[in-house]
């Protein structure tokens, strides 16, 4: 769904552990990591549209995740040009995002790139909370920092240090 100014509504998720560490996802066939985001679709509420994003993207349910908080507003995110699909309509020059942080209460066995008949990542690594800010492609960075920092607000204090520090860590697991 593309809103009046051009912008696709979308859900994104963090999903943390109780470690405060963060939930990073390759993209299928590429070098790419980014959060599970996705589309909401017509007459879809952003949290159904969250939860189904969830499912499908990463195999958790709502009985395995407990939901912590939202972003109060939408979050946007321009689309550099050569990514715009000029000739498509309606147009879309970027996302409109709802964040939301879940925890992981479930059994981390539980989680699945393969719930889909044509998954969207490949591989997937518990990273620092502020590593996503770095590691993003560079046009989302701004609404990666912007959401992190909201929604670190809901974490315990302690858990999460108070701003990006550039940090990156060691290695991945995949």
């Amino acid at each position: 769904m593309i809103d009046a100014d051009g912008y696709r509504l979308n859900v994104g998720i963090v999903l943390c552990n109780n470690d405060g560490r963060v939930f990073w996802a390759r993209r299928v066939g590429m070098r790419s990591w980014q959060f599970p985001q996705g589309g909401i679709k017509l007459n879809e509420a952003p949290e159904a549209a969250m939860y189904r994003e969830l499912y499908e993207e990463v195999g958790l349910t709502k009985q395995d995740v407990q939901l912590i908080g939202r972003t109060r507003d939408w979050l946007r995110y321009d689309l550099p040009e050569r990514y715009i699909r000029k000739h498509s309509f309606p147009l879309c020059i970027g996302q409109k995002q709802l964040w939301y942080i879940l925890r992981l209460s479930g059994e981390e066995s539980k989680i699945r790139l393969d719930r889909t008949e044509r998954p969207e990542f490949d591989a997937w690594c518990w990273v620092d909370y502020w590593h996503p800010v770095s590691d993003v492609v560079y046009f989302k960075r701004q609404v990666y920092r912007q959401a992190l920092t909201e929604l670190g607000n809901y974490l315990t204090p302690g858990t999460v240090s108070a701003s990006f520090n550039g940090s990156l860590p060691a290695g991945r697991k995949t």
